[in-house]
């Protein structure tokens, strides 16, 4: 009998920042501080390593492109990359003014957005190497992004929430590109957002994800809580949105410890998710019918990122200190990452109660 989960092997140095399985494969990409990223090929307990990618400063996200073939990174070295997997040719597509935090692929329109603590969006259309980004700017420092079929969502500090047509960004994009010369500084598009919302959480949030049906998206915080909500803007859809504690746990003196929601993701075929905290922890949730589903065994360290396989039959975890309780240095051999195996059923909603 195979074990549900295992580790794989040979795993970054420092922290990691993002796992991302490939769209229709078990290739998965690990973006690290160590300034590389990891490309695994995941079957069982045959897992291994495929290749290791550097870049100038610590990696903080990673996407699939087009195809399986190329995927794209940003950092503290201001860069958006594409790499072509197979040459290791590092093409940069734009430089923003400060570390770039958070990668979104919107494969229906073909365009990778950026998000940087410069506080702009970066709108590259990788597929034409003359079409010049465009800029747009944002209120506040965005901590996270995640786009659906239609939607793209961005969290920023300051509880600010704007959510973008992507068919609009991507149309408004190129229309700007096709007036912009190369080296031009006039690349920024003023673009007013589909919809501005004040996040339901009221400390900073640490992630955001959207659900795979197109119909809203999930966000958590640094305080131990997850917000659920819509993206129609009737009032009986926003009357269901809602927020809920997890992540939370009682100390040997009685002491409620509330801990940072690292991670979300969305399983591609249930429309259920998961959250991966800074206690180790990893909860599954059916959000529609607002119940926990299961929670795995704790881990050994605080979760950092997590992602489904296109496929959803499997949950990769990755784990690495997160300076939770105050000391500063990665142990060598703490930073893994588990990939569990689901069974049928394993991560299906149970309806409401």
């Amino acid at each position: 009998m195979t074990t549900p989960q295992f580790e794989l092997p040979d795993s970054p140095t420092d922290a990691i920042s993002a796992i991302r399985f490939a769209p229709t494969s078990l290739r998965l990409l690990v973006a690290s501080w160590d300034k590389l990223v990891y490309l695994y090929e995941v079957d069982g307990e045959k897992s291994h390593l495929v290749q290791k990618y550097e870049f100038r400063a610590p990696v903080l996200d990673v996407a699939w492109g087009k195809d399986e073939e190329e995927f794209y990174t940003c950092g503290l070295d201001w860069d958006v990359r594409k790499v072509d997997i197979s040459s290791s040719t590092q093409t940069v597509l734009s430089s923003h003014t400060a570390g770039v935090k958070s990668l979104a692929y919107a494969s229906t329109q073909s365009i990778l957005v950026s998000a940087s603590w410069d506080k702009t969006l970066h709108i590259h259309f990788p597929a034409d190497s003359t079409c010049v980004p465009t800029t747009i700017r944002l209120p506040s420092k965005p901590f996270s992004l995640s786009a659906s079929p239609s939607k793209l969502v961005v969290a920023m500090a300051s509880r600010a929430v704007h959510i973008y047509d992507l068919r609009s960004l991507a149309t408004l994009s190129a229309q700007n590109a096709a007036t912009t010369t190369e080296g031009s500084a006039d690349n920024e598009l003023q673009l007013e957002p589909w919809q501005r919302r004040e996040s339901s959480l009221k400390f900073l949030t640490r992630a955001v994800a959207c659900m795979p049906d197109d119909s809203g998206y999930a966000s958590s915080s640094i305080e131990g809580r997850v917000a659920v909500e819509w993206f129609d803007p009737s009032t009986t859809s926003q009357a269901r949105k809602y927020a809920f504690k997890c992540h939370r746990q009682t100390s040997p003196e009685g002491i409620d410890v509330i801990y940072p929601v690292n991670a979300l993701a969305f399983h591609p075929v249930h429309g259920t998710f998961a959250s991966g905290g800074g206690d180790g922890f990893v909860a599954l949730w059916d959000g529609v019918a607002k119940r926990r589903i299961r929670q795995y065994q704790r881990y050994p360290a605080s979760v950092a990122s997590l992602s489904f396989s296109g496929d959803g039959k499997f949950l990769a975890v990755a784990v690495c200190p997160g300076f939770e309780d105050g000391k500063e240095e990665v142990g060598e051999g703490v930073v893994k990452v588990f990939v569990r195996e689901l069974g049928d059923g394993e991560a299906k909603g149970k309806g409401a109660k």
